[in-house]
């Protein structure tokens, strides 16, 4: 596919006029269409024809075939919707609690840890309605709470398998005034407690100077109600604001944040994620901590952000060196928009924003995220190269040191 995008432009100035492909070696290529491919769109043509077909007709390599071809792609837009629910305080700020309520159906966008081609039903017990139980409980403890200091906003996303689109939409077009949340927390898949473990991961401890009190000193001294109310559990602390769920979209908003997590396991986007995998009780303690969380912070001021490190689950994680910016996973075009730039990075040093889209990163030209991903694996750190971007109308270009 990579041989494809980059080869086609010498095949179109030879005056081809569409490009066909076989396989002729006897090794199975496996090769499936990915609906999530957001490359541009090539001038000529081009087909992968089956081995079956292509011993059917290409056998006599002296033939001259007629080929009469139709292509088409075409995109196809479907509308989410997020769940909103509201308790007024008649207070001057408001706390959002949110959890994601989609997951991958059948699998049919590609994001599927199976890849056998069958029709499963993907039914995310954990991932995450393990989030969206926990958020209904909120509703519930909360409406008849006398933590009345502020007013809470409850959102189940939409689209955030896809890219989080619900988030990042709510965020951009939302339903009061982001200037008035006092912070936001994000449940996803909080519903595998290990009972040998205890291991609970909070993501987002970096982002107010107050969470350390609330969550860190009040609770392993056993002072406040947290420890009381969740005795079991042992809390691994991220600082970071950003990662794959949807508290980053409030984060990019200058919104403190909390993330909570039970962590990674076997049924992760699979159809094996079901209902009686869940630790009940388990998730029953994780509810009980944050909600004696909220009433810690009742009578507390309006929490200050903090802006924090990027998430180690970006590209950073992967490769030797990072560009330092966090994708947009909802932008549909050629090439990676950056929806954040890290401070002290590569690429804000160099001066690109976010909402710059790059195109070419050194000598590979920039369709989409898998490619600069590829593209970016090649640098080693202490190297420099050029980045092409588009910014509006123009296109830029500048030099990075990874």
């Amino acid at each position: 596919v990579n041989f494809i995008r980059t080869n086609y432009k010498g095949v179109n100035d030879r005056g081809a006029i569409a490009m066909i492909f076989y396989n002729t070696s006897s090794i199975d290529d496996k090769l499936i269409f990915d609906p999530k491919d957001k490359s541009e769109k090539l001038p000529v043509p081009v087909l992968y024809v089956s081995k079956e077909a292509a011993k059917k007709y290409f056998s006599d390599k002296s033939a001259t075939l007629n080929i009469k071809l139709r292509t088409g792609i075409s995109e196809k837009n479907r509308q989410g919707h997020n769940v909103i629910g509201y308790i007024d305080n008649r207070a001057a700020t408001t706390v959002v609690l949110g959890a994601h309520y989609d997951h991958l159906g059948y699998g049919e966008d590609g994001n599927s840890m199976i890849r056998t081609g069958e029709k499963n039903i993907h039914n995310g017990a954990d991932d995450n309605a393990s989030g969206t139980a926990a958020l209904i409980e909120l509703v519930r403890k909360l409406k008849s709470s006398k933590a009345t200091n502020n007013n809470y906003l409850f959102i189940a996303f939409s689209g955030e398998e896809l890219g989080l689109f619900g988030s990042k939409y709510f965020t951009e077009n939302p339903t009061i005034d982001l200037k008035t949340v006092n912070y936001m927390i994000n449940m996803d898949m909080v519903g595998r407690l290990n009972d040998s473990t205890k291991a609970l991961t909070i993501g987002g401890f970096g982002t107010s100077a107050e969470w350390g009190g609330v969550i860190t000193r009040e609770y392993f001294s056993g002072t406040n109600s947290i420890k009381k109310t969740a005795p079991s559990l042992i809390i691994k602390i991220d600082s970071s604001g950003t990662g794959p769920s949807d508290h980053t979209s409030f984060y990019r908003k200058d919104i403190p944040v909390l993330f909570y997590f039970t962590g990674l396991h076997s049924d992760y986007h699979k159809p094996s994620d079901d209902a009686d995998k869940i630790n009940y009780a388990g998730e029953e303690v994780i509810i009980r901590h944050i909600y004696s969380v909220i009433e810690s912070l009742n009578d507390k001021p309006r929490l200050a952000f903090t802006k924090t490190r990027e998430s180690q689950t970006t590209t950073s994680a992967r490769f030797s060196v990072s560009l330092g910016i966090m994708p947009d996973y909802t932008y549909a075009g050629a090439g990676v928009r950056a929806d954040g730039v890290s401070d002290g990075k590569p690429a804000q040093k160099a001066g690109l924003k976010a909402g710059d889209i790059i195109v070419q990163l050194g000598e590979t030209n920039i369709s989409s995220l898998e490619n600069y991903m590829q593209a970016l694996g090649k640098f080693k750190k202490g190297e420099k190269t050029r980045v092409k971007f588009k910014r509006g109308n123009e296109t830029l270009e500048v030099t990075v040191e990874f």
